[in-house]
C-alpha cells in the first residue's frame, strides 16, 4: 500500500467543540503553569495548532506584547515569578515537608538524587535533602552489589509511577502500574522500596452527605437501579456535585461521568450551587458527544428543576434519580469524588477560587480523563 493510500485510509480525526472555561484552563497550563504548548497539547489531546490559537488569542485579549516589548521593571517580575514557580516545583516533587526522606538514611537520600538527577540540579537535590554533594559523588562513585543496583534501577520505576500519579498511588497501585507495564516484582518489595524513599499512599476521609433534596419538584424513578456496567460508551451518564474550601470561600464543582468509561464527559465549577452550575456540566458533555439514553443523578433541586429536564428532554434522554437518602445508589459519582478529595483537596491548599480552579482542571482533563 503506497503511503497517499495509507494516508487516505486513515481516519480523520472528530472535531471536538469546547466551552470558554474549558479553553481557559488550557491556557493556564501554558501561560501560568509554565508548560510548553506540544507538551499540553498531548496532556489534553489536542492539536497544537488549537491550543496556540488560543493561546495566542488569550495574550492579545489581555493586551500582552512579544516578551521584548516588557519594560524592564516588568521583565525582571517575570523572571521572578518563574524562579518561584521553579522553586514550588521543587518543593512538590521533593518531598521534604512530609519528612520521609529526612529521617531516612544518607543512602536512601543518595539513591533519590540519583534518580532526580536529570531533572533537577544536584546542588539543589543536596540542599533540599541536607546531604553534601561530595558524600553523593563518593556514594556515586562506589562498587555496588547486584541487589542493591536492581533495587536501585527498580527504585527509579517506582518514583516515575509514583510521579507520574502525582503522589497519589500508594505500593498496590504502583505495582499494578508495574505489572501493566511487564515489570515482574513482588508487591512486597514495591512497598519497601516505597517507604524506604518515602513515597506513601494517603489516608481517607470520611464522607460527608450534601445533597438537600427538600424541594417541590418532580422526582424521577431509579430507572438506573445500580447497573453501572452498561456495556457501551454513552449508554449512561452519572452526575453530581461536590464543594471545595478555598481562603476566598466555597468553590462548587458539578461534573457528569460516562458509566462505561468512567471519563469525566462534562463539568463546570462555580461560587454558587445551583440549576446553572448542573446546566453548564450537561452542555459541556453534549458538546462533547453523542446523548446517552439514561441520566442519573441524586434528588437535589438542581438536577430536578424544569429548565435541568427540559434539556435532558430536549435532547431525548431518560431521567433517572436516587432513592431519598441513598447515596449508593450514585455510588459511582461518590466515588469520583472521594479520589478527587484523597488525591487533590485534601492535601492541598488553595489560596482563591481560581487556584482551585486550575488544580481541579489539570486533575480531571490532564490526569483522570487521560492517565487514570
Amino acid at each position: 500500500m503506497s503511503a497517499t493510500d495509507e494516508k487516505q485510509r486513515k481516519p480523520r480525526r472528530p472535531r471536538r467543540e469546547f466551552t470558554a472555561e474549558y479553553k481557559a484552563g488550557a491556557v493556564k497550563l501554558v501561560l501560568e503553569e509554565g508548560k510548553s504548548i506540544p507538551q499540553a497539547a498531548r496532556d489534553l489531546d489536542l492539536t497544537e495548532s488549537a491550543l496556540r490559537l488560543w493561546v495566542e488569542q488569550t495574550k492579545t485579549d489581555r493586551g500582552e506584547g512579544r516578551p521584548g516589548a516588557l519594560a524592564t521593571g516588568e521583565r525582571e517580575e517575570l523572571s521572578r515569578l518563574r524562579k518561584e514557580n521553579r522553586e514550588l516545583r521543587l518543593e512538590r516533587e521533593i518531598p521534604k515537608k512530609c519528612g520521609g526522606l529526612l529521617r531516612e538514611g544518607d543512602e536512601v537520600k543518595f539513591a533519590f538524587i540519583d534518580a532526580k538527577k536529570a531533572l533537577f540540579p544536584v546542588a539543589s537535590l543536596c540542599r533540599h535533602l541536607e546531604v553534601s554533594r561530595s558524600g553523593y559523588y563518593a556514594w556515586a562513585k562506589r562498587s555496588e552489589s547486584e541487589r542493591k543496583k536492581s533495587d536501585r534501577a527498580l527504585g527509579v520505576e517506582v518514583l516515575a509511577v509514583h510521579q507520574e500519579s502525582r503522589g497519589r498511588y500508594g505500593a498496590p497501585r504502583v505495582h499494578a502500574e508495574l505489572k501493566a507495564r511487564g515489570r515482574r516484582v513482588a508487591r512486597k518489595r514495591v512497598a519497601r522500596l516505597m517507604r524506604q524513599a518515602g513515597l506513601r499512599a494517603r489516608t481517607r476521609r470520611r464522607f460527608v452527605r450534601t445533597t438537600d433534596s427538600a424541594h417541590g419538584h418532580p422526582v424521577a424513578p431509579n430507572s438506573l437501579a445500580r447497573n453501572f456496567q452498561p456495556g457501551q460508551p454513552d449508554r449512561a451518564w452519572v452526575g453530581d456535585i461536590t464543594y471545595v474550601w478555598t481562603e476566598e470561600g466555597w468553590l462548587y464543582l458539578a461534573v457528569l461521568l460516562d458509566l462505561f468509561s468512567r471519563k469525566v464527559v462534562g463539568w463546570a465549577m462555580g461560587e454558587r450551587i445551583d440549576r446553572g452550575l448542573v446546566l453548564s456540566a450537561l452542555d459541556m458533555a453534549l458538546l462533547g458527544g453523542p446523548a446517552p439514553q439514561l441520566h442519573h443523578s441524586d434528588r437535589g433541586s438542581q438536577y430536578a428543576s424544569e429548565d435541568y429536564r427540559q434539556l435532558l428532554e430536549a435532547h431525548g434522554i431518560g431521567c433517572s434519580m436516587s432513592r431519598k437518602g441513598n447515596c449508593w445508589d450514585n455510588a459511582v459519582a461518590e466515588s469520583f469524588f472521594s479520589t478527587l478529595k484523597l488525591e487533590l483537596v485534601y492535601i492541598t491548599r488553595f489560596k482563591t477560587r481560581e487556584a482551585a480552579k486550575q488544580s481541579l482542571f489539570e486533575y480531571i482533563e490532564v490526569f483522570y480523563n487521560r492517565k487514570r
